[in-house]
């Protein structure tokens, strides 16, 4: 009796065993399992260990983390018909994994679709300056259009990135001569200022020495002492004595006619 009783045991244990095994399940902190119940929707089990009926549920595992989507270049005509390829980064993560399961029939595909076509749509509504300038504003629109959109798939967009724009060869040569254009624009603007503010200091250093004829001859003074520097010049003035006479009776003169 023992011996059968014994017999009887051994399989029933190996299949407590088995069902146990298929029973327990275990998912680390960033995933969740969806467990489905004869094909309904019975909830979200994990972090750590949890039980399913073996043959019944159905689990599928979904990871929580952030999932980042290389977006392939997507050819783009701005709203200035300019041809420009464009590719960027998506991150994205799911927030509600029963959602993310029942609501769409694959979210990582559907999402970088949506990423691509939402790529195309934005920027064919912008000129071609705007997408070089005001990257992160677009950045921004794109990311807020995405959430938007996958918002009932329980899918959470934290960041769009544009990575790179491929312009054309001749649109390049077109944006080299503007810039190169706009700088001289600016040096002549410059050099155009520097002159009317020079002439303006030339303006009243002619009338300070119009009012002090002495300081035009130390200035000449000065201008040769300058000069002299090089010694490879010779030079021929006036005599000393007559120029400072003929300052001398001109200031007397000017004092004169001032009096008069």
């Amino acid at each position: 009796m023992v011996d059968v009783i014994s017999e009887l045991l051994l399989p029933v244990l190996i299949v407590v065993i088995l069902i146990l095994s298929q029973s327990i399940k275990m998912v680390n902190e960033y995933e969740r399992v969806v467990i489905f119940r004869l094909g309904r929707l019975s909830g979200v089990k994990g972090p750590g260990i949890f039980l399913i009926i073996p043959f019944i549920d159905k689990a599928i595992k979904i990871d929580l983390r952030v999932v980042a989507i290389d977006v392939p270049k997507q050819a783009v005509i701005t709203k200035d018909n300019v041809t420009v390829e464009v590719d960027a980064v998506v991150y994205y993560k799911v927030v509600e994994p029963g959602a993310a399961i029942t609501q769409v029939e694959n979210y990582m595909f559907a999402t970088s679709t949506l990423s691509q076509t939402t790529l195309r749509d934005v920027l064919g509504q912008m000129e071609l300056d705007e997408l070089l300038s005001e990257r992160e504003n677009i950045n921004k629109q794109i990311q807020e259009l995405l959430d938007a959109y996958t918002d009932p798939w329980g899918i959470k967009v934290t960041g769009v990135t544009i990575r790179d724009v491929a312009l054309p060869e001749t649109m390049k040569r077109a944006i080299a001569k503007q810039a190169e254009a706009e700088r001289e624009k600016r040096a002549r603007i410059i050099l155009a200022e520097g002159e009317y503010q020079a002439g303006e200091r030339m303006k009243d250093a002619a009338n300070l020495y119009q009012g002090l004829p002495i300081a035009i001859k130390l200035r000449e003074l000065q201008t040769l002492a300058e000069i002299a520097r090089e010694k490879n010049l010779i030079i021929v003035t006036q005599s000393q004595t007559i120029e400072a006479g003929n300052v001398a009776a001109l200031s007397q003169a000017i004092s004169g006619k001032k009096e008069q």
